[in-house]
């Protein structure tokens, strides 16, 4: 049996003549928590409407849980829970009101799992709270608490954090690590708060004007974010005549006129110390510093200027 929970093949949309998709082809693999890194107007939530079901895609196509025909699809959706840009609420009822319409919804015959997801998201003693009188973050909790009503194999989530205070990030992310664990639920989740995303996801999806950058694992990115090596010296255009000859698989980056940062290779420095000296290049700075998430996030886009 297949690990694959989504695959995506050549996801576009476009809207008239702006492009917010551009031939997404990715694969979810089960019980994995995913980051969807991209920033404002990338193609995240576009993504999202699309394998949620809310909108259509221009071409390409996707298969859900193993199925790609659009009615076996549907039928596979009530195994997903999604919040979509911000939890669906109904503000005059109550907590336990909101969630088991969602179980009526959903066809769960379950009664009890109404007050079980109540409980999972810690707001048993707010049940009777009507929704609108709720913090940004018991709303957050709320959300989820629907989304998992159907006991989901695959939870969608848009920018979960936003809004939240740290007390609450902290919950929130903690609570998701216990539903990927205890119910076998893949989750698929944005932000912009990349510090967040990178204590909490296995993997990572970078979106960039619609198309994706790069997928990497959480071991993989921390190795490229850990350590990058600094270069300044009088010669950068023989400097990277040096880089592109000898570390033919090497991700560097010219920064200035007289640096280069040089990515996932901490372990070159007196190799490449070497070669510039023989080349007669003066060097003024060869030393390793660490990267941020932030910081790779700028790499990968080309800075700040294209993001």
């Amino acid at each position: 049996m297949s690990d694959i929970i989504l695959e995506t093949r050549n996801l576009t949309k476009k809207y008239k003549n702006v492009c917010a998709l551009d031939n997404v082809s990715i694969s979810l693999k089960k019980n994995h928590i995913y980051g969807f890194i991209g920033e404002n107007g990338a193609g995240k939530s576009t993504f999202m409407k699309i394998v949620s079901g809310l909108i259509f895609p221009t071409s390409g196509d996707y298969s859900l849980m193993g199925e790609s025909d659009p009615k076996a699809i549907e039928r596979k959706r009530r195994n997903v829970g999604t919040i979509i840009e911000e939890p669906a609420l109904y503000p005059k009822y109550s907590v336990w009101r909101n969630v088991e319409i969602q179980r009526m919804i959903v066809g769960n015959p379950d009664k009890s799992v109404t007050d079980k997801v109540i409980e999972m998201v810690g707001l048993t003693e707010a049940k009777d709270k009507k929704a609108k009188t709720l913090s940004m973050g018991m709303k957050q909790r709320l959300g989820i608490a629907i989304a998992m009503v159907g006991n989901p194999q695959l939870l969608i989530l848009d920018e979960p954090i936003n809004g939240l205070d740290p007390k609450n990030i902290v919950a929130l992310r903690e609570m998701l690590k216990k539903i990927n664990e205890e119910n076998e639920c893949t989750i698929f989740v944005s932000s912009h708060i990349l510090s967040e995303l990178y204590l909490l996801a296995s993997d990572f999806i970078f979106i960039h004007r619609g198309r994706i950058i790069e997928t990497t694992t959480h071991e993989e990115l921390e190795e490229k974010c850990s350590q990058y090596i600094i270069v300044r010296n009088d010669n950068i255009p023989e400097t990277v005549t040096i880089l592109e000859k000898h570390f033919a698989d090497v991700n560097y980056k010219v920064t200035a006129d007289d640096t280069i940062k040089i990515y996932g290779k901490p372990g070159m420095k007196a190799e490449l110390s070497k070669y510039l000296m023989e080349a007669g290049i003066v060097i003024s700075e060869l030393s390793e510093k660490e990267q941020s998430l932030e910081e790779y996030f700028m790499t990968l886009t080309g800075g700040a200027a294209n993001v």
